[in-house]
């Protein structure tokens, strides 16, 4: 019989090589975990991506929505929309301007040349006072006329005994007409009438007086300029009252009225209080902003109002509600402010609104966008903001 020549393998070797292919095994199968996990975001990756968080569901008939987690939602605290008291002082910020009535311009009647200045910039002047002289041959051609139809006017009393209308004798009634031509014409050219009954002699200089007595505010000439007709030469106001012209939010149009009386005060002055009426409502508003301009008549005891000044306007009003909302629910994007209405459970609605200032630190008055009774998120406006863009961006 024959031999085999394979030799039994021994019990201790069996078992080394029965262990080594569990260790095998087990590393093969933890590879394909592994492998089949490591495509999958982590949990921290997960809350970073808020786009998958947040769904926009358009709104047949309205704006979109922003469908949200339940868990997400619970993070931003809820709030609801506040009705209170406007308070019964009304105060809007303004400028100082001039009251046109109490302005007046001197303007060239004629083509001539600055002979003379005698008053500057920001001089007070007085009625009647002399401020420059002005040459044109044709203040000498219109006194000419002058002198020679109140010369005619004067010999014509010996003419011959001829009617002419009204049953005047023709040379007298022709004589008139022609000095009436002539006063009229030096009216027109600035004379005053104690001026034209003063011309005793032709002359192409004429001093020129102020209208009114006032401040020169404007000096548009110097010795020796041309001037044309119609070139302003100076202006003088007055400011012993003045115009602050000062803006209000359209939701305030009902408690201001023509009439109304005023306080101001500015910070030039602080112990001073002017005081004033409403006396213009502009028809227009601004529909950036949503205000507009009232006009108010300010007292200006001592001239202490200057023009371009900025005042603080106080109007004593009947008591309002207004719209106040946190200012932690706000999110400025896209040049304007939003909040988030919660319309559902699991869904939110951002809105823009419209804002102003509001007395009391971290609050805002809502002039539209929302309504009493519309709840919010109070918090997380910024992370909801976010949630928004992403899910909006995914969509688009």
């Amino acid at each position: 019989m024959k031999r085999s020549t394979t030799t039994p393998m021994s019990a201790n070797k069996r078992a080394h090589l029965k262990a080594l292919s569990g260790v095998i095994t087990a590393w093969l199968a933890l590879s394909v975990v592994s492998g089949c996990d490591s495509s999958a975001p982590s949990q921290a990756e997960t809350k970073s991506e808020p786009s998958e968080m947040a769904t926009l569901v358009p709104q047949a008939d309205g704006p979109e929505l922003m469908v949200i987690a339940n868990a997400q939602a619970e993070e931003g605290s809820i709030g609801a929309v506040r009705q209170l008291p406007l308070p019964e002082v009304l105060e809007a910020t303004g400028q100082v301007t001039f009251d046109d009535k109490l302005v007046s311009t001197i303007i060239s009647r004629l083509t001539g040349r600055i002979e003379y200045v005698r008053s500057s910039q920001w001089e007070m002047v007085h009625r009647g006072e002399l401020v420059m002289k002005l040459y044109s041959p044709d203040y000498m051609s219109a006194e000419a006329e002058y002198l020679a139809a109140t010369s005619s006017a004067g010999h014509s009393g010996g003419a011959g005994t001829q009617t002419g209308a009204f049953g005047m004798p023709a040379a007298m009634s022709m004589a008139a007409s022609m000095k009436e031509a002539a006063v009229r014409k030096l009216d027109l050219l600035g004379f005053s009438p104690a001026e034209i009954a003063a011309i005793r002699t032709a002359s192409p200089s004429v001093w020129v007086s102020a209208p009114i007595s006032g401040i020169i505010v404007s000096k548009n000439v110097v010795r020796g300029q041309a001037v044309n007709p119609g070139d302003q030469l100076f202006a003088l106001a007055t400011l012993e009252r003045v115009w602050i012209t000062a803006d209000i939010y359209e939701d305030d149009l009902a408690r201001v009225k023509v009439g109304q009386s005023l306080e101001a005060v500015t910070a030039a002055y602080p112990g001073e209080v002017f005081k004033g009426t409403v006396q213009r409502i502009s028809p227009a508003l601004d529909p950036n902003i949503h205000t507009l301009q009232l006009r108010c008549q300010v007292d200006n005891p001592g001239s202490l109002l200057k023009p371009q000044m900025l005042a603080r306007v106080r109007l004593i009003t009947s008591p309002r509600l207004a719209l106040v909302i946190p200012q932690s629910a706000l999110v400025f994007d896209d040049n304007g402010y939003f909040a988030f209405i919660v319309t559902r459970a699991d869904s939110v609605e951002r809105r823009r609104i419209e804002i102003a200032d509001w007395n009391e630190p971290g609050y805002a008055r809502v002039l539209s966008g929302i309504k009493p009774g519309d709840r919010f998120l109070t918090t997380e406006s910024l992370k909801f903001n976010a949630l928004w863009h992403a899910a909006h961006g995914r969509t688009s």
